[in-house]
């Protein structure tokens, strides 16, 4: 699950076509103009940026965008540029620092533009990024959803179909009994036949991250839990419902043995493979992952499916599992910078949609079926991707509460990731964990995030 650390995703998406179709200011009258955008991300997410930002400029005559590509620290380099006051034009914001930098000022508030702009309004609900009412200070760039992988090969020859749409989800019982099919030691046995050997495990039937919260958020949801309630200043992560679902994550390690504990994936160090090579590989039949995943399977040619997550009572999954990007203030070109901003993520410009990096935040392309086949209708998606993917994140997705909690970076450090290890150990049952944690949690919680109906 690297490449899920590696690409934090920001960004906002579609504005229109081009600086004329905005109203002008960056087209040829314009003049020489210069803009910056900073970015992140993998070199093949390099390459896409900068072919984007070619296309802009040959689209908006009079303007040049110098692309700042920052791979590593770039919270340090970032908050470097703040504190010097030496901000780029345009960019991706960790989805944390957004919410700071939106309620200091220092990012460009969107909201005028939603009026100016109509293009900018139809976006999914919970892709803006609001540090206050009518204080609009980003967006996340990609739909992102939490999905579950699996070889193809593994789960035939373990006799095993995950269902490819909410309305056939797996029962999280289902899901166990379906990990024992898939998990076998490296004499061929089962969790449940005699002579298993737990040390010696040549393929784990399922794998899901306990510390990485949009993988159980969903779980999470489906069981009628939630890490605070309403008014996000108490932590119900000390619920039965959430109990539950943090120790039925337990027991696929320590009691049902189809789920790898820590270090059993890792091949050295503490490194564990990406998602498409353990499922290559066949170390693990199925995963919980997020959609990005799909662009390294289609790279590595792994033999993979997709299918929707276990449920407990309603189907839900994590979407927006993204990071944020915004306008800087202090551009001395803000209209172009603007245009810039809601060019950059367009799928009529960006390949990475395509190409399974990303999913759109515009509405149509959940809706409207000439614009989900712009981006999904290609060799590069799956037949099962249409109820898989873009109707399960349409009809059953729920925003990562990662983007919703206050503090949460503060509080995930000290409190909330540890208490996680500490489950994933299995020294300690989920809720006695839980419990201890929670008034720690709730101590440290300053609500939600503004949210606000367009």
């Amino acid at each position: 699950m690297r490449r899920r650390d590696l690409l934090k995703l920001g960004g906002l998406a579609a504005l229109g076509t081009t600086a004329a179709a905005c109203g002008g200011g960056s087209s040829g009258s314009a003049g020489n103009v210069q803009l910056q955008f900073m970015y992140w991300g993998s070199t093949f997410e390099k390459k896409a940026v900068e072919n984007m930002l070619r296309q802009y400029e040959q689209k908006n005559a009079g303007v040049k965008v110098k692309p700042l590509y920052t791979p590593d620290e770039y919270d340090v380099k970032l908050n470097t540029l703040v504190a010097g006051n030496r901000l780029p034009d345009a960019g991706y914001v960790p989805m944390s620092m957004s919410f700071r930098l939106g309620e200091q000022g220092k990012l460009v508030n969107l909201f005028p533009y939603l009026k100016k702009y109509p293009q900018l309004a139809g976006y999914l609900p919970d892709a803006y990024l609001w540090s206050g009412q009518d204080n609009l200070h980003g967006l996340a760039t990609a739909n992102e959803a939490m999905l579950l992988w699996f070889s193809k090969s593994a789960v035939a020859a373990g006799g095993v179909t995950p269902p490819a749409n909410a309305a056939s989800a797996w029962t999280w019982d289902q899901m166990v009994e379906n990990a024992y099919k898939l998990t076998i030691d490296q004499n061929g046995k089962r969790p449940d036949e005699s002579g298993f050997d737990a040390k010696q495990i040549k393929q784990f039937g399922i794998s899901c991250s306990f510390t990485y919260g949009a993988a159980w958020y969903g779980f999470l949801r489906s069981n009628g839990g939630d890490i605070a309630d309403e008014t996000g200043k108490k932590c119900t992560l000390d619920s039965p419902e959430a109990i539950e679902v943090f120790q039925n994550l337990q027991d696929l390690v320590y009691k049902h043995r189809v789920a790898p504990g820590p270090g059993q994936l890792a091949a050295t160090g503490d490194e564990v493979p990406g998602t498409n090579i353990l499922l290559k590989t066949k170390r693990v039949a199925m995963v919980v992952d997020g959609h990005w995943s799909l662009l390294d399977m289609n790279e590595s040619k792994a033999d993979y499916g997709i299918g929707v997550l276990p449920k407990y009572a309603e189907p839900f999954t994590a979407t927006q599992v993204a990071g944020a990007s915004a306008v800087f203030t202090g551009s001395k070109h803000e209209q172009e910078a603007v245009e810039l901003f809601a060019f950059h993520n367009d799928p009529r410009y960006v390949d990475l949609y395509k190409q399974g990096l990303w999913m759109p935040q515009e509405k149509k392309y959940y809706e409207d079926q000439a614009a989900i086949d712009s981006w999904t209708k290609n060799e590069l998606h799956p037949p099962e991707f249409r109820t898989a993917v873009v109707d399960y994140t349409r009809e059953h997705g729920v925003a990562d509460f990662r983007n919703r909690v206050k503090n949460l970076a503060v509080i995930a450090s000290d409190v909330l990731t540890p208490a996680l290890q500490e489950i994933e150990s299995g020294k300690r049952p989920a809720g006695e964990i839980l419990k201890a944690a929670a008034p720690k949690i709730t101590s440290m919680l300053q609500g939600w995030h503004h949210t606000q109906e367009l």
